[in-house]
């Protein structure tokens, strides 16, 4: 990434395909910041990202979550190991020191300071209620009451024993603390039904002593055998996705100790498409509740098109690699391709002459501001073509996928004609680590970067963590805890299980109930994760498409992470065959397979049936491909419509279940 791009908010993901030039995702550096004067006194610690997001892995080899926003992870060897097992993605989280003007004075190392970390991870889904809607979104999808999972357990003290997986608090210090990971002191874990081990990852530092936060496993299980009944809530089980406070106590040269204004950590599950952006990230999400309640502010007029306008248009262009819906957009949408540079560069003209186009690109979008009668009808078959928080309710504008207020303000001004085109602007700096970030920028940089690979939305209940993050009292600004955004309110419960009665409603999510505190506020270890499907795997599965009243387009959940039809490595390898005719490679190349092929069973008798799709994803989730970019043909015959850059599925396993099928075992099941 060039250095004039990240501090317009530019993404490396910018470099797309065809030739389009390094273009902007959404903005890095909304304010101006400078960093504090030299010998400035520190007045605040705080630590970054302040929500940091780890990825389940069998492997024990792992990489680096993304740390630049625009600059995805790449792992050396790819996301898998040799043996097909998916690499761990570690949060590595740093403390900053501040000057009484909030100005950065510099990050704060093992160099100068002892910092002890404590960190306090959890999984309470088991001990949870039933995930049915979102239930904040009123009259438009009314939020459905939730029952306890496994209420058979009936005492609190009862449910704590059995149902809650509880790391307790680990704290470690120094510099290259545990570098194997292997010392028992700093593993994290828990147990379920009173007598099996669930491990939920470990902490080491690095050489600086920033914290590494390693996720576990991603195991399911039912220790009582328990059969797959629902995608989201299924009662005997647990899986190992955990969340909690992360802690720093800085003891400086001086011997003064000081607390730094803690993060949140969760491990959730692997992205399958990790160099694909969704069309809304989980930083957006965030964002635009930020800026609503004031915390941080609206960026100036006329808008940057690098900053707000074209990430929306540049994360479309590359959902036609995970969706069959996006790809063949142009049977169902009157729209250009929003990959191709020439159009970008029409789209990029804010005079009155290119007004006409801008309005007609603009009605493409769905309007999240109408709540008509007709809203349904009207907004159904626009971008993009996904399902929303609503599902439930036919004919609620929420069935289908909302934008952000503040991101659907910036296509509307872009419409209006107010923003400049600053396309084209570059610069030759590279930035490649959060070091070569200008420092004032670097913490919420770290912020930004964990946050916009996740999918922010739809949330029934979505792909990480769900619809809680766009509310005000889960912030620690709104308690009157931190006066920095992002930053979540920590709870004070004397346990982590949190009964507010038979049924979980809207009112009590939001007011409490049973003497508890409301779910949707001050957090507790394990609180993020409860929300989310039981076991996870299910989920995953059971979320690709759903099949509706027409053929097509097939509308789709979360393809960015878990994608829906994609390019396989074998017809890849074809279409770069020069010996093939040019009409073959193409046909290779404008095919597409669905990403979850098999998972629902293979042979003569496969049932392939949706519950043994689900059930068997609990097995199958680590042998699913991931989609990367690689380079396209280069030879001189190479059909002119396949591109420089394609992204292709690939570290597909094999789906047989029965035995350790070998290709030169032969096709046919045994």
């Amino acid at each position: 990434m060039a250095r004039r791009d990240f501090l317009a908010g530019a993404s490396a993901l910018g470099l797309g395909l065809a030739g389009l030039p390094l273009l902007p995702k959404a903005a890095v550096a909304r304010v101006a910041r400078e960093a504090a004067p030299a010998g400035a006194a520190i007045a605040r610690l705080a630590i970054y990202p302040a929500i940091g997001i780890c990825r389940v892995g069998g492997s024990q080899q792992w990489f680096l979550a993304p740390e630049v926003p625009g600059l995805p992870s790449r792992p050396e060897g790819g996301f898998k190991d040799g043996e097909q097992l998916i690499k761990k993605q570690v949060q590595r989280f740093r403390v900053y020191a501040f000057d009484d003007q909030g100005r950065v004075i510099r990050e704060i190392t093992a160099a100068e300071a002892t910092i002890e970390w404590t960190v306090h991870v959890a999984n309470t889904k088991a001990a949870w209620y039933g995930f049915n809607n979102p239930l904040d979104n009123g009259d438009l999808a009314p939020g459905l009451p939730g029952q306890m999972r496994n209420q058979y357990f009936v005492s609190d003290k009862q449910r704590a024993e059995m149902l809650v997986i509880d790391g307790g608090q680990h704290s470690i210090t120094g510099a290259s603390t545990n570098p194997a990971g292997t010392d028992a002191a700093h593993a994290m874990g828990g147990v379920f039904y009173g007598t099996e081990p669930v491990g939920l990852g470990h902490l080491r530092t690095d050489s600086a002593g920033r914290l590494l936060v390693f996720p576990p496993d991603g195991v399911s299980n039912s220790p009582v055998g328990s059969g797959i009944t629902s995608f989201a809530d299924n009662d005997g089980w647990h899986d190992d996705w955990c969340d909690g406070p992360v802690k720093a106590t800085v003891t400086l040269a001086d011997g003064v100790k000081r607390e730094a204004a803690s993060a949140w950590v969760a491990s959730v599950g692997p992205n399958f498409a990790p160099e694909i952006p969704p069309v809304t990230t989980l930083y957006d999400v965030i964002e635009d509740l930020n800026v609503a309640e004031g915390w941080s502010p609206r960026p100036a007029t006329p808008l940057s098109f690098r900053k707000y306008i074209y990430p929306t248009f540049r994360r479309l262009a590359l959902m036609e690699w995970v969706a069959s819906s996006a790809n063949l957009q142009a049977g169902w949408l009157d729209i250009g391709d929003f990959s191709d540079p020439a159009y970008i560069a029409r789209l990029a003209d804010p005079s009155p002459a290119n007004r006409a186009l801008r309005a007609h690109v603009f009605s493409k979008f769905r309007n999240p501001n109408n709540h008509g009668d007709e809203a349904y009808k009207e907004e159904r078959l626009k971008l993009p073509y996904m399902l929303g928080d609503g599902i439930n309710y036919d004919g609620s504008p929420l069935q289908w996928f909302q934008f952000p207020a503040l991101q659907y303000s910036y296509l509307e001004q872009w419409a209006a004609g107010d923003f400049v085109n600053d396309l084209n602007d570059s610069a030759a700096d590279a930035i490649e680590a959060i070091e070569q970030v200008p420092l004032a920028d670097q913490p919420f940089a770290l912020t930004e970067a964990a946050l916009e690979p996740c999918s922010g939305g739809a949330f029934h209940p979505g792909v990480e963590l769900t619809y809680y993050l766009r509310l005000k009292p889960m912030y620690a600004r709104a308690n009157g805890q931190d006066p920095e955004p992002f930053r979540l309110a920590l709870g004070d419960r004397p346990s982590l299980i949190q009964n507010v009665g038979r049924l979980l409603t809207p009112e009590i999510a939001f007011a409490g109930g049973n003497g508890a505190p409301p779910p949707i506020g001050p957090q507790m270890p394990g609180d993020l994760t409860r929300w989310m499907g039981l076991p996870w795997q299910c989920d995953a599965f059971s979320c690709q498409q759903v099949v509706m009243q027409e053929d097509f387009p097939t509308a789709v959940w979360w393809p960015a992470l878990l994608p829906i039809d994609v390019l396989p490595e074998k017809y890849y390898q074809e279409l770069l065959r020069a010996d093939l005719p040019a009409e073959q490679r193409l046909k290779f190349y404008e095919n597409r397979v669905a990403w979850s092929r098999g998972v629902a069973g293979i042979g003569y008798h496969a049932d392939a049936s949706y519950w043994d799709g689900i059930t068997n994803m609990i097995t199958l989730w680590q042998r699913m491909g991931f989609v990367v970019k690689r380079p396209g043909p280069t030879d001189k015959d190479k059909p002119a419509a396949i591109p420089s850059e394609l992204f292709v599925e690939v570290g597909r396993g094999n789906m047989e279940m029965r035995f350790n099928w070998k290709p030169t075992d032969g096709m046919l099941p045994k």
